[in-house]
């Protein structure tokens, strides 16, 4: 007879906060993989900041349209899906001073950020599609339109806040969609006005430095055969601006700074800034790193960062 076997000590239970966090495909890796608050909170600050030039200086039509008569009044499909009245003074300058003060509460990511934030959002697309309602679209303001919209869903974030979270992470890949969007979608519309490769064959370049050029500008109009190479990395650049989302590190670093270099450069020959669409390659940027620049008094609290599986929860 065998002697009784000695129980074994219970085995330490891990707790739940040190649980690992659950494998992911990559498919959720790619859209959820966290990020930190603090990305969204720099961003914020360079939405929201940007907001009120865009109003006054680059969409700020809307002001004089709404001293046209109504009949000149013809709303894109928003405006026509949401029955957009036609402006008026008093509507559009209400509608302007609400956006700009309820960007400026979501700036900070403290007061009520998700419905000032959203009170923003809704206040500039209003505000842009009336813009557009007469007869000039410009596609440069998709992605602020959508970065409006996303980034309040996070909710409170500071500058100095290093948790990563998954809300941070989603947010920050739309906006990179609506960048990229506006890339690829240009690329196609040339195709599809202009014909490949009638297109990247053809004298839009020349004709526009002729139209619109600075004087550096207009000096390239007797160089066609570099004007036509040109007309060829711009399309390339932009058919292919997807790979944008796929890559990291330094290959996405240097694809940002060509395409803000493509930008400076349109500028200088053409005037064309695309500005409230540059912005947005901040998107693809750890913005979180500067917050290590600044003084300790301005980084705000630093919480310290949620176990694994608190993140993915």
């Amino acid at each position: 007879m065998t002697a009784a076997a000695t129980p074994e000590a219970p085995r330490p239970v891990r707790p739940a906060a040190d649980a690992p966090a659950p494998a992911r495909n990559p498919w959720d890796r790619w859209w959820f993989g966290p990020v930190p608050r603090a990305r969204i909170a720099w961003l914020r600050i360079i939405g929201y900041v940007f907001l009120p030039c865009d109003m006054l200086l680059l969409t700020g039509s809307s002001l004089s349209h709404a001293r046209l008569p109504a009949d000149l009044y013809q709303p894109v499909l928003l405006g026509r899906l949401l029955h957009l009245p036609a402006p008026t003074p008093w509507s559009m300058y209400t509608l302007l001073v609400v956006t700009i003060a309820a960007g400026l509460v979501a700036m900070t990511g403290r007061v009520l950020p998700r419905a000032s934030g959203y009170v923003a959002a809704c206040g500039y697309l209003w505000w842009v599609t009336i813009s557009m309602s007469y007869g000039k679209v410009d596609h440069d303001h998709l992605a602020l339109v959508v970065a409006l919209f996303v980034l309040p869903s996070v909710g409170r974030a500071g500058i100095g806040d290093a948790r990563r979270c998954e809300a941070s992470a989603w947010s920050v890949r739309f906006i990179q969609i609506g960048v990229i969007a506006a890339y690829f979608l240009s690329a196609w519309a040339k195709v599809r006005i202009g014909g490949f490769p009638a297109w990247p064959n053809g004298s839009t370049v020349q004709w526009a430095l002729s139209r619109r050029g600075t004087p550096l500008g207009r000096s390239l109009i007797d160089y066609p055969v570099m004007l036509k190479a040109s007309q060829w990395i711009m399309f390339l650049a932009e058919a292919l601006s997807p790979v944008m989302l796929f890559v990291r590190g330094r290959p996405l670093y240097a694809l940002v700074l060509f395409f803000a270099g493509f930008h400076a450069v349109t500028y200088a020959l053409m005037t064309i800034h695309f500005l409230p669409h540059a912005i947005w390659l901040a998107a693809f940027l750890p913005l979180e790193r500067l917050t290590g620049l600044l003084p300790a008094r301005l980084r705000g609290g630093e919480p310290a960062a949620r176990p694994a599986a608190e993140t993915a929860a």
